[in-house]
């Protein structure tokens, strides 16, 4: 039985988990969950106390949260070279996309607005700004960490994909060029195949 379990749902931010399984390439169970029964009942609330997914059981370890499922793996299989010796970009983006950008990019779709007065104390700017600075990163480096692809490509690169195709992000050319050379890689196709799969039919 593998020491890697995956709990998730193909409509959720567990793609990106399962992406980067397939990029680790380790064996590995999935638990599909679903969101207003399952999630929500005691076994699994032991593993994640916000019944929500994905989460990553690693033998006796339990980690939630895209981009610390995604350093947490880098770091567990280091032969794999998807955490950087050089880590300062990649900490930055990687904590930049999972923090002031998801939460600018999420309160926008939503319509909500901070008001002025309070701008100072919100962790993030406006999104045009942000993606601004992320557009002029990815301007100057072919991943988001540098030269090198690694697990802050999964992360920025997923949250990038679909915010274009739902319409949180605009789809700038440097985006999209960082989006179809990432969504080209072969682990991106094996998991999307999987999770395509388990689609519930309303979804089809």
């Amino acid at each position: 039985m593998p020491d890697l379990i995956l709990y998730t749902n193909p409509v959720s931010r567990g793609r990106t988990a399962r992406w980067m399984l397939e990029e680790v390439g380790q064996p590995y169970d999935t638990v599909l969950l679903q969101f207003e029964t399952t999630m929500k009942e005691p076994d699994y609330l032991a593993i994640n106390p916000m019944g929500k997914v994905p989460a990553l059981k690693h033998g006796d370890v339990i980690v939630t949260e895209v981009p610390a499922i995604c350093a947490y793996l880098a770091d567990a299989f280091p032969e794999v070279g998807l955490a950087p010796a050089n880590r300062g970009a990649y900490y930055r983006w990687l904590f930049f996309g999972a923090g002031p950008l998801e939460a600018g990019v999420m309160n926008a779709a939503l319509g909500v607005k901070v008001p002025d007065s309070m701008l100072v104390q919100v962790g993030y700017r406006p999104v045009n700004v942000m993606l601004d600075a992320v557009e002029a990163w990815l301007n100057e480096h072919p991943y988001i960490a540098g030269d090198a692809f690694s697990a802050a490509d999964v992360a920025m690169g997923m949250q990038l994909g679909w915010g274009m195709q739902f319409g949180t992000i605009p789809e700038r050319p440097v985006f999209k060029d960082y989006w179809k050379r990432l969504s080209a890689r072969e682990a991106y196709l094996r998991a999307k195949a999987a999770d395509d799969a388990a689609m519930p039919p309303s979804y089809g």
